[in-house]
């Protein structure tokens, strides 16, 4: 297996079978990005932020004769997924602003993802000089108003006194870019044919407290002694009034790399 990481620190880690449970909307949403790859079955791809692999998963049986390469920054993901996928692709721990391929691929998926990369135009780079000349991508992640309500919540119990001590002031984990942002970054690292559009989610899990838990707030949590976290997420539920539904915004990103579709 490849190391991708190249000496950089590792981020968090995450509870990769409490995420599998409660990441519904995610992978719903991750299949729709996939239906929009072409693929014609022979080709290599990566599964830039693969998770557990669910949507690694799909992509699979979309590549009979092809080749699918997964990263992901966290270690416990990884192990999930190559125990749901075995041998089947090829699973390496990695730092996405490290991307180093071994052999460039045909296309790059990506679902879920980039806006927990802090460095956007280094990480289109990264991922321009992974793609053959012509290569595909299609990727979905936080757009510029996302998940807006808990990020407001979060900021309001960095303050409370129950919490401020071991959370500090509040720093928002993500970049969630507008789609005149995520275009400008794509088109400086070298794509062409770049289509960039916002899109309104709404995610309806069916554990609320896991899915806050999984995909909002885990460096939160992990910043707070194991025995303050259920308080952590009472008090965050609270905040945000017991919803049933979290709205979403994501940025979508259609872009080829610069050079002939080896296609054609």
């Amino acid at each position: 297996m490849q190391d991708l990481s190249r000496g950089r620190g590792r981020p968090l880690d995450w509870d990769a079978a409490a995420y599998e449970e409660t990441s519904a909307p995610q992978q719903e949403w991750g299949a729709e990005v996939l239906d929009r790859l072409v693929l014609r079955g022979d080709e290599a791809v990566l599964d830039a932020g693969c998770g557990a692999g669910q949507v690694t998963e799909r992509l699979l049986a979309r590549l009979p004769r092809g080749r699918v390469i997964g990263c992901d920054a966290s270690p416990s993901m990884i192990a999930r997924a190559r125990a749901r996928l075995g041998d089947c692709a090829e699973l390496v721990v990695g730092d996405l602003l490290e991307l180093a391929l071994s052999e460039l691929v045909d296309a790059i998926l990506s679902t879920a993802t980039f806006h927990w990369v802090p460095d956007h135009p280094r990480l289109w780079r990264r991922l321009h000089s992974s793609l053959r000349p012509g290569g595909r991508l299609e990727a979905q992640y936080g757009g510029h108003g996302n998940v807006a309500a808990p990020a407001a919540a979060l900021a309001r119990l960095a303050g409370d006194e129950r919490f401020r001590a071991d959370l500090g002031p509040f720093a928002s984990p993500w970049r969630f870019p507008t789609a005149a942002e995520a275009q400008a970054d794509a088109e400086a690292a070298g794509f062409e044919h770049v289509k960039t559009w916002l899109e309104g989610k709404e995610a309806r899990p069916a554990d609320m407290r896991g899915f806050l838990a999984t995909s909002v707030v885990p460096r939160e949590l992990a910043k707070l002694p194991a025995e303050r976290r259920e308080d952590y997420l009472d008090a965050l539920l609270d905040e945000l009034g017991h919803p049933d539904s979290i709205a979403y915004v994501r940025v979508n990103v259609s872009a080829r790399a610069l050079g002939a579709d080896p296609r054609a």
